[in-house]
């Protein structure tokens, strides 16, 4: 199970890893959803610490700190938005613009959950920044670049909805189906907790 993860990068503070889509990030509270990506490397490297989270249907850059005194390190960078992060998705439909900002607020909607919700009252500050990379006119999709700027729990995803683009196969926010979830997280930057070097890795996009 382990020899399918590939992973970027190794050495004795942390781990750089590649996170197939349909692969929890973490265990599930259910005995069918224990198989996530951190054990899986948890069975290799034991000390294997997770520092975020993907989605379950996104792919892409996931990194982990060997040992707490690192994992703490790491998620303080996290905390502080001093982490670099880019994803690339296809959305549905011809966005008009080439470039712009959504800041709207997210919070759970707990009778649909794991869904979220839009709410300007009790929702938490939420600010993405997306691009356009290329238009396709034939399938009436758009490839973009998105920067989280903070990290709530499904931001790109619903952020992207709410401009009445879905993520192309999301269903969870009105995409048609799909293969997968056309999200992939394809860059990470970061300092080396232990030394301050500028690390930054970069990911294909497979779709």
């Amino acid at each position: 199970m382990y020899s399918d993860i590939a992973l970027h990068h190794i050495d004795e503070a942390l781990l750089v890893a590649e996170k197939p889509a349909g692969l929890l990030s973490v265990p599930g509270r259910l005995p069918e959803n224990q198989d996530c990506l951190v054990s899986r490397l948890q069975a290799v490297y034991p000390d294997a610490l997770t520092v975020h989270r993907l989605d379950q249907v996104t792919s892409g850059l996931m990194l982990y700190a060997r040992g707490s005194a690192v994992q703490a390190a790491l998620s303080a960078q996290f905390e502080q938005r001093r982490v670099g992060k880019r994803y690339e998705a296809v959305v549905e439909g011809m966005l008009a613009d080439d470039a712009g900002e959504i800041d709207l607020p997210l919070i759970c909607d707990w009778p649909n959950r794991p869904k979220q919700k839009v709410d300007p009252v009790h929702g938490k500050p939420a600010l993405t920044r997306w691009r356009v990379l290329a238009r396709d006119a034939a399938t009436r999709h758009t490839r973009v670049e998105l920067e989280p700027v903070t990290g709530r729990s499904h931001q790109l995803r619903l952020h992207m909805a709410s401009l009445g683009h879905p993520i192309a196969g999301d269903v969870l926010y009105g995409a048609t189906p799909a293969a997968r979830v056309h999200l992939h997280a394809c860059r990470l930057a970061f300092a080396h907790p232990l030394t301050g070097e500028a690390l930054a890795f970069a990911s294909p996009c497979p779709f």
